[in-house]
């Protein structure tokens, strides 16, 4: 069972759609207990990284997810979620992350639009990893006005190109984030998906 963290932050159940086209079983939740019993979380999201943090932390779900990372349980971040794994965010101020990944997030600037929004192509920049090994270096779908500015190279397993390389797919150890909507990024991004749930059931 993979549980999906829920913290009224959007997309919850298109994640959960996603794991159930799959032959998967998926949980909406925001139990501790379920949340620490499944064999695999996703922390997905939409919206605004102050308002995500305060939810989690009015939820008592931070000290979960830092319980998560502790046990070496199987944990993705989608979109928000990837960004929430992240030391701290310049979005409407100053707001600190869940600190699992090093690095900052920061704002798209330049002379383009923004936000990013729409299908653009992964670059390999790990092929050893479980995730990205042999997959094809075709398009995923994106929305955000936001970016990861990592601090730790080697986490970087797959990224963009949008005026400058964007980090699209991140790892350390048991945590995974993906910048874009696997779940609604067709073939690839349900490859993506499945290559996450087969592992958690492995581990």
């Amino acid at each position: 069972m993979i549980a999906i963290i829920d913290y009224d932050m959007g997309n919850l159940h298109s994640v959960k759609k996603g794991i159930e086209r799959l032959g998967f079983q998926g949980v909406v939740t925001d139990d501790k207990e379920v949340i620490l019993q499944a064999e695999g979380v996703i922390l997905p999201g939409v919206g605004a990284f102050g308002d995500a943090m305060r939810n989690l932390r009015e939820k008592s779900l931070v000290a979960v997810i830092k319980q998560l990372v502790e046990e070496n349980k199987p944990l993705l971040g989608i979109c928000l979620g990837m960004q929430l794994l992240f030391s701290a965010s310049k979005e409407h101020g100053n707001h600190q992350g869940l600190d699992i990944l090093k690095g900052n997030i920061k704002r798209f600037v330049g002379d383009f639009k923004v936000p990013h929004m729409g299908w653009n192509q992964l670059i390999i920049q790990n092929n050893q990893h479980f995730l990205t090994k042999d997959l094809a270096e075709d398009y995923v779908y994106f929305v955000h006005s936001y970016y990861a500015e990592i601090a730790e190279p080697d986490i970087l397993l797959a990224a963009t190109d949008y005026f400058g390389i964007v980090p699209a797919i991140v790892s350390k150890n048991k945590v995974i984030g993906m910048q874009f909507h696997p779940e609604k990024s067709g073939k690839l991004g349900m490859e993506l998906l499945a290559r996450f749930v087969k592992w958690s059931e492995k581990v």
